[in-house]
């Protein structure tokens, strides 16, 4: 109840209190915010992600910026030398109104990083746009190689979709999912995902040439990765922990320490608000948690 209520005032937050709530989480509007961000983690040994804040652009003309947005990105990361790569959701490139037009702007990017020599990965949003997006995402693997896919272990599908990828190599970014679907399609309960997890990990481990990338910020299911990939005796540069910027930074030092790379997700730019406001309504810990950070001791 209590996190419903501070879910329902977030838009009537002053915009100066709900960027301080977004500091931590937030790289900041820029570019040249974003790749000092990323030139810190890679600093302090953590190779990044790069992701523009926005997604269920209403027009053609926005969706197409996005992606010149993100060819301009492409070029200054590869510029700096820095190990990130870019990570695109599918209603940023218009998926909502216009499939053919999603991949057409991920199949400029795509070609974009593919001459700078960057990795791209098509992310996964809620429930109404899987199929399209495994679509774009096998589309593209036709005429691309470095591209990735996000899984979501909430959906019951995913394991018949992971059966149904076209063969040949993968790299995964597997997630619990943030999105809060329905209990007819999805599982609701915390042991529930993270038991589908842990099973769609060995899945992708059974069917072998899978570089997997566990987003996750759960220490004990860490553990339980960390003995899967020691049981199955996965490469090091065939797995990595990825992390948000700014959630549970003590337990990237523990992974990091442990031998494990650890890729920081690095969001920003001017649609940052609407971000934060989804994230902190959609996930009632991370809500705690910057709550605590805001609260004197």
């Amino acid at each position: 109840m209590l996190h419903k209520l501070l879910t329902s005032a977030m838009p009537l937050v002053p915009r100066f209190i709900m960027r301080r709530l977004a500091n931590k989480y937030i790289a900041g509007e820029s570019l040249d915010e974003a790749l000092a961000e990323l030139r810190r983690q890679a600093a302090a040994g953590h190779p990044g992600i790069f992701d523009i804040l926005g997604e269920g652009c209403d027009s053609e003309s926005h969706a197409r910026a996005a992606a010149k947005a993100y060819c301009e990105g492409a070029s200054a990361i590869a510029a700096a030398g820095l190990d990130t790569y870019i990570s695109i959701k599918p209603t940023h490139m218009g998926l909502d109104s216009d499939e053919g037009l999603a991949l057409e702007l991920y199949s400029k990017v795509a070609k974009h990083c593919a001459e700078l020599g960057l990795f791209m990965r098509v992310e996964m949003e809620d429930h109404p746009t899987t199929d399209a997006t495994l679509r774009i995402f096998e589309e593209l693997r036709k005429s691309f190689e470095r591209i990735g896919i996000v899984l979501q272990s909430r959906l019951f599908r995913t394991p018949e979709d992971i059966a149904k990828l076209a063969p040949g190599p993968l790299d995964v970014r597997l997630v619990k999912g943030i999105y809060l679907e329905p209990a007819s399609i999805a599982h609701t309960e915390y042991e529930e995902i993270r038991n589908a997890y842990l099973a769609m990990t060995r899945q992708l481990m059974e069917r072998g040439n899978v570089k997997l990338r566990f987003a996750t910020h759960d220490s004990g299911m860490g553990r339980d990765l960390a003995s899967l990939v020691a049981v199955h005796s996965v490469p090091k540069d065939m797995y990595e922990f990825q992390v948000l910027l700014g959630v549970q930074e003590p337990l990237w030092k523990e992974w990091q320490e442990e031998g494990h790379t650890v890729r920081v997700y690095v969001p920003f730019g001017p649609e940052w608000r609407e971000y934060s406001q989804r994230r902190l309504s959609r996930n009632p810990e991370l809500l705690k948690a910057v709550m605590r950070d805001m609260l004197p001791i």
